[in-house]
């Protein structure tokens, strides 16, 4: 039932999504570049690996001696706003659609944090990632890691259909508040440590 509802509220939804895709990219592309699209190697459903489609929002600014610069500095005007507004996580619905993503679910992090997970944070790998979930309209990167996860178990163990309306009807509320964007003195979440 949630594949279904995933797949029929997105192809429903494409009209509205679809053109603010095409906006997006092309301001990203003038703004910030090639390539257009951000993707990565995360862990999704039993942890398997899949390559989830983001915009770019960083430039790809080095220093002296061609490392990446910090985040900080390498995240624009434009790469914030993308972020604030959750445009840069459209392209996701692509991964919805493939099945490799739900609309709701805990969000996918790194593949680094795989082995620093406890037994029970590890639960989270039950169901399949999302691009919004329950930890995000509870404070998104503004709560600490052992928050987020018992938010991200707590879904898994009280998912249904209707919790899955409510998260995404929160979340766009979230959005127009832009609330919890980023931690506390930083542009991103900080790494999970374990």
């Amino acid at each position: 039932m949630k594949r279904a509802f995933d797949i029929v509220l997105t192809v429903l939804t494409a009209p509205l999504w679809a053109p603010v895709l095409a906006v997006v990219a092309l301001l990203v592309r003038w703004r910030l570049g090639s390539p257009v699209f951000f993707r990565q190697v995360r862990p999704g459903l039993h942890g398997k690996p899949f390559r989830m489609v983001k915009f770019r929002s960083m430039t790809d600014a080095r220093d002296a001696a061609g490392q990446l610069l910090p985040d900080e500095q390498r995240l624009p005007a434009f790469g914030r706003l993308l972020r604030s507004t959750s445009l840069d996580e459209l392209p996701e619905l692509w991964n919805v659609l493939k099945g490799d993503m739900s609309l709701v679910g805990p969000r996918p992090l790194l593949m680094d944090y795989l082995p620093l997970y406890s037994p029970e944070q590890a639960r989270r790998h039950e169901v399949r990632p999302g691009v919004t979930g329950w930890a995000q309209v509870n404070g998104r990167n503004a709560i600490s890691w052992p928050d987020k996860f018992a938010l991200d178990v707590w879904y898994v163990d009280n998912r249904s259909l209707w919790l899955d309306v409510r998260i995404i009807g929160m979340t766009l509320a979230k959005v127009l508040r832009r609330d919890g964007i980023s931690a506390a003195d930083s542009s991103t979440m900080e790494r999970f440590r374990g």
